[in-house]
């Protein structure tokens, strides 16, 4: 695997190729991670990720490989790209989706356990009533991935 890091406005954000797919991301860099990406799916997917955080791309294209995850798990993290740009779901909405009301709080661990947070939107997933409830990255980055989702849609629903 090799790193990236980009900056962004949730912070310095790394990125893992395995020279053809994402497969991973992290909040914060990773040490080593290169200034520039190494191969053409890290410029692809650095590429994606500034025009994502610039407002201008509301679906990614890069290709990915997402690494392990239970069965569940990866029935979550299949989910979660289901859910439309600048719009959200509930935990168990989700876990209702999947055929399993009373799984919301594994919804929870899984969206914890996703190795692909932005590219996989796991931000996109919020509580009861739309509360906004634990994000491996932090409720403030939450907070700017939904707020700038919002406001991009609202701008092209609107012109």
């Amino acid at each position: 695997m090799r790193w990236t890091v980009l900056d962004s406005p949730i912070g310095e954000f790394s990125v893992a190729t395995d020279g053809a797919n994402v497969c991973r991301t992290r909040f914060g860099r990773v040490e080593g991670a290169a200034e520039e990406p190494g191969d053409e799916t890290a410029r692809q997917a650095v590429t994606e990720l500034r025009a994502y955080f610039a407002g201008e791309l509301t679906e990614f294209a890069v290709p990915l490989a997402v690494p392990g995850g239970s069965a569940f798990e990866r029935g979550v993290w299949r989910e979660m790209t289901q859910i439309p740009y600048g719009e959200t779901l509930t935990y168990g909405e989700v876990a209702r989706r999947l055929g399993d009301p009373g799984a919301a709080r594994a919804v929870g661990v899984a969206c914890n356990r996703n190795p692909i947070p932005v590219i996989v939107p796991c931000h996109r997933i919020v509580g009861a009533g739309a509360k906004l409830v634990g994000f491996g990255g932090g409720l403030e980055r939450k907070v700017t991935l939904l707020e700038l989702e919002a406001g991009v849609a609202l701008r092209r629903a609107w012109s």
